[in-house]
């Protein structure tokens, strides 16, 4: 099987996360500028198997869009014209840096380290990335 990539997509930087081979388990994978993305994506792509990505889904708590929405469309206009064998799906990202934040913050980290947004973005990728891959299961 191939990998599922997952995207925290932000104005600075993304959070990544990636799947095993057997699309199990989600892991953090990296935090990359969001200028560098692409970049980051095509050498990601010429080691590694990639079937799908899934997009964080920026909504508020009436269902609303958020601002950055504009530029994640933008961005996988360009993904899938970049790579169009590769599927792109959206998933409500609602909660997930907060999620993230508590876990990283349960985790035994100092507080220097639970502040480190990167880590976060990581962290809210791997979230987005599990609950994927669980309601694909269901």
């Amino acid at each position: 099987m191939k990998q599922i990539l997952a995207i925290d997509y932000g104005k600075a930087r993304c959070g990544i996360a990636a799947t095993d081979d057997m699309q199990i388990i989600a892991s953090a994978l990296d935090t990359v500028a969001t200028a560098s993305l692409i970049d980051f994506l095509k050498k990601y792509f010429s080691v590694n198997q990639v079937e799908a990505i899934v997009v964080g889904l920026p909504t508020d708590l009436k269902g609303n869009m958020s601002e950055i929405e504009t530029s994640i469309l933008a961005f996988i206009e360009k993904f899938k014209a970049e790579f169009p064998e590769i599927e792109v799906h959206r998933l409500d990202e609602r909660f997930t840096s907060k999620m993230a934040s508590f876990f990283i913050s349960q985790s035994g980290k100092t507080k220097k380290q639970r502040e480190q947004k990167g880590l976060i973005d990581k962290v809210s990728a791997t979230i987005i990335l599990q609950n994927f891959l669980e309601q694909r299961t269901r």
